[in-house]
């Protein structure tokens, strides 16, 4: 088959002839990849920031397709049924799982070992990322082996499009977990950095909850105008002070909820946190760059809420965290516990509320990934989000 592959740093291929997989356990499942996507957090593997990637490992955990072959466990999947697949590994049965804390499932990575070592604790398995979340191949490919397939995949009905519930596995479902953590009420201003993928959603998903106000911060003037196309107001932070902004609109007090739909790579206006996390992330002294985080907490209203989507893998310095204890600030964040809202997303989309396919602006053939990879990044040609068509 042909899959997207790792090999180091700023060099993604797409190769042909790589084995095709196969069934490893009775719950797997074989699913034919009719639509993937690429992510922002797959631009962490691309640029290097990720540890824990191996030459030829097959990237992407945004995915769908058919059910080609199935293990000789009881599923609730047949052949020829097509599903999207959560980027979340996840196995059902343990506590987490139990309690819908998907994300944190004890027992699909396997390599939970390893990474608890060096990260004080791992979560569940992801497709297509580092070893250290279970080395899974991922789905940017012609076929993909679903682990616990009897749990995770999301069975999708007839009358919907690829483009309209792909994103299911992963970026809708992040974005309205990342307003639902924010336990929304009528009067709240929303703030929100970043207005890639997952900003846009959760614009949306702050909107539909009720949200007074939502005001997105971003400087690429087409993800702007997307979110102003949802409802948002926008700050663009190459041209005004964000802080002075969301006092004006907020008459003084700050916004009650604040979103982080960045991550690990935040970009500043030119500033001194920006030299200074970029100085000490090219000495190895910080793995991260936490301008967003800096600036939520000294914007955000006392006894507010931080809702942390973005995702961050390792250190970050000069957080001023005596300015959020004095606050009383809420912190709420991880990785998405994807099939605790999947129905009720797929709910919405088939009544109409919203077309997640909005977002997209490139769809490709797989064998022009590499080089999306570097429009993506790049933020070239208005790319927000690219399909890519095995």
């Amino acid at each position: 088959m042909r899959a997207l592959r790792w090999h180091g740093k700023n060099d993604i291929r797409c190769d042909d002839h790589v084995p095709d997989p196969q069934i490893e356990d009775p719950r797997d499942a074989i699913v034919q990849v009719s639509a993937c996507a690429i992510c922002g957090s797959d631009l962490h593997l691309h640029d290097g920031f990720m540890p824990g990637m191996k030459q030829g490992d097959i990237l992407g955990h945004e995915f769908m397709g058919e059910v080609v072959e199935l293990g000789s466990a009881k599923h609730k999947l047949k052949i020829g049924d097509r599903v999207v697949v959560p980027f979340t590994i996840v196995c059902g049965d343990c506590d987490q799982c139990r309690r819908g804390n998907f994300s944190v499932c004890e027992r699909s990575n396997r390599n939970k070992h390893i990474a608890d070592k060096m990260f004080g604790h791992s979560g569940a398995g992801l497709y297509g990322y580092t070893h250290l979340t279970g080395g899974y191949a991922g789905g940017q490919a012609e076929y993909v082996r679903v682990p616990y397939a009897d749990v995770g995949p999301v069975v999708i009905p007839e009358g919907l499009t690829d483009e309209q519930v792909l994103f299911l596995g992963d970026i809708f479902p992040t974005g309205w977990q990342a307003a639902a953590q924010c336990e929304i009420e009528p009067t709240d201003t929303v703030a929100i950095w970043g207005a890639g993928p997952v900003g846009q959603f959760a614009i949306r998903s702050a909107i539909m909850m009720g949200a007074e106000q939502v005001v997105c911060i971003d400087n690429v003037p087409e993800r702007l105008s997307m979110a102003r196309a949802g409802g948002a107001l926008t700050i663009n932070f190459d041209e005004e002070s964000v802080l002075e902004r969301l006092q004006q609109l907020t008459q003084g007090k700050g916004p009650q909820k604040c979103i982080d739909a960045v991550g690990m790579e935040a970009h500043a206006a030119r500033s001194i946190d920006s030299m200074y996390d970029r100085a000490k992330q090219a000495l190895m002294l910080e793995t991260d760059r936490p301008h967003v985080l800096r600036e939520m907490i000294y914007v955000c209203r006392p006894a507010g809420i931080l809702s942390i989507p973005g995702v961050y893998g390792g250190l970050v310095d000069k957080i001023p965290f005596g300015a959020a204890m004095n606050k009383g600030l809420t912190f709420r964040m991880g990785q998405t516990h994807v099939n605790r809202w999947t129905d009720d997303l797929l709910r919405r989309i088939q009544e109409g509320q919203i077309d997640p396919s909005f977002v997209i602006t490139h769809t490709v053939g797989l064998e022009q990934g590499p080089e999306m990879y570097k429009t993506f990044r790049d933020k070239q040609d208005g790319c927000i989000k690219v399909v890519l068509k095995p």
